[in-house]
């Protein structure tokens, strides 16, 4: 778990993904044949196919018939986290807070923080603490503990004078929840799995080709503000105009006390969730039954699931340009947006074993 616990305490918010985009760099390095960044500041990395592919290829195809090229297939993996903005500092030194992606204000009490003024530099981060402003329990009236704060409530404390804070501290800062990942159990838990599960799947599934080889062209993306809206996923997608298009994300596991098995969407333990459709997207029934056929196959435990609200790369991959067949692989997660969310060791390795055999055999 060495690596997805680097990618968990690496910070990168929506339109602030510096020190992953440096990260992913690295652990990608020798695994493909090319690495670029586009514009907007995803990282583009293809593997172009390693063996000769049988009978005609599944690409696009010249007037004649003949094959113009291999299957180009789009993996989407993002790599933001979702976080704050500082949008005001106080003249006591209490800075106010912008979010970046959803959050559910229940859990932002009593959180360390970290602001980081320099996206590329963490020796200048700064820790803080955050909390909404108003009485503590001692003096607080009824009315008053049963409220729920609004975002724009919540305060950082940095312990400094306001001078000190104003010097190192600027309006547009990037702020993340800090929590250290820990094992529990069976399960590895840490805030931000959503999504750097995701790039850890991709990375470990196409160092499993390197065994198998793969017919395909993989253009595998680690994508940009995807939780403000499949941002980068779609601007990259223009560019590389892929035959099949696959995200690569969580999704809710909510087979907790309190919640009806129909409202669970996925089960934990259970294996890759194959997403039928969620918000954004409905799936190639294709692409869909061609990963539960290699599941079945290599005996991959995996598991059906629709997602009522949200979505996904996929809503952007399937949009872009012309379009393409489109498609999400999840990992279910327990306590999604929370800086303990939850993924079972044996869901991880399934969606990376089942999309090593999905490539390796399109």
């Amino acid at each position: 778990m060495k690596l997805l616990k680097e990618l968990v305490t690496t910070a990168g918010t929506s339109g602030r993904e510096h020190r992953m985009r440096k990260l992913l760099r690295a652990k990608a390095k020798g695994l493909f044949d090319s690495i670029e960044e586009d514009a907007l500041g995803s990282l583009l990395c293809v593997r172009k196919p390693t063996k000769k592919a049988k009978g005609k290829s599944k690409g696009k195809t010249k007037a004649d018939g003949k094959s113009a090229r291999p299957t180009r297939i789009m993996l989407a993996a993002h790599m933001d986290q979702i976080g704050f903005m500082i949008r005001y500092i106080d003249e006591k030194g209490f800075a106010r807070i912008n979010p970046v992606g959803g959050f559910d204000t229940r859990n932002l009490f009593a959180r360390h923080v970290l602001v980081c003024p320099d996206v590329n530099d963490p020796k200048k981060d700064l820790p803080g603490v955050l909390n909404p402003g108003g009485k503590p329990i001692h003096i607080a009236t009824d009315a008053d503990r049963n409220k729920v704060p609004t975002i724009d409530e919540f305060v950082i404390d940095f312990g400094l004078s306001c001078d000190e804070v104003k010097k190192r501290v600027k309006i547009g800062d990037m702020v993340v929840l800090r929590a250290e990942p820990i094992e529990v159990g069976e399960t590895i838990v840490s805030q931000c799995l959503d999504n750097r599960v995701a790039c850890w799947i991709a990375l470990r599934a196409v160092e499993q080709l390197a065994k198998t080889g793969h017919d395909c062209e993989i253009h595998c993306v680690f994508t940009v503000q995807e939780e403000v809206g499949l941002r980068g996923a779609m601007t990259s997608a223009f560019a590389i105009q892929p035959d099949i298009g696959i995200a690569i994300d969580t999704t809710l596991c909510v087979d907790t006390p309190g919640v009806t098995g129909d409202a669970a969407v996925t089960k934990q333990g259970d294996g890759a969730a194959l997403t039928v459709m969620d918000s954004a997207s409905i799936a190639d029934i294709d692409v869909l039954e061609d990963f539960e056929r290699v599941a079945v196959k290599h005996k991959i435990k995996h598991q059906r699931s629709i997602l009522p609200r949200g979505g996904t790369d996929a809503g952007a991959l399937q949009r872009a340009g012309v379009g393409c067949r489109s498609f999400t692989l999840s990992c279910p997660t327990r306590y999604i947006h929370t800086v303990t969310e939850m993924v079972h060791r044996g869901d991880l390795n399934a969606c990376r074993d089942v999309l090593a055999a999905y490539l390796a055999q399109v």
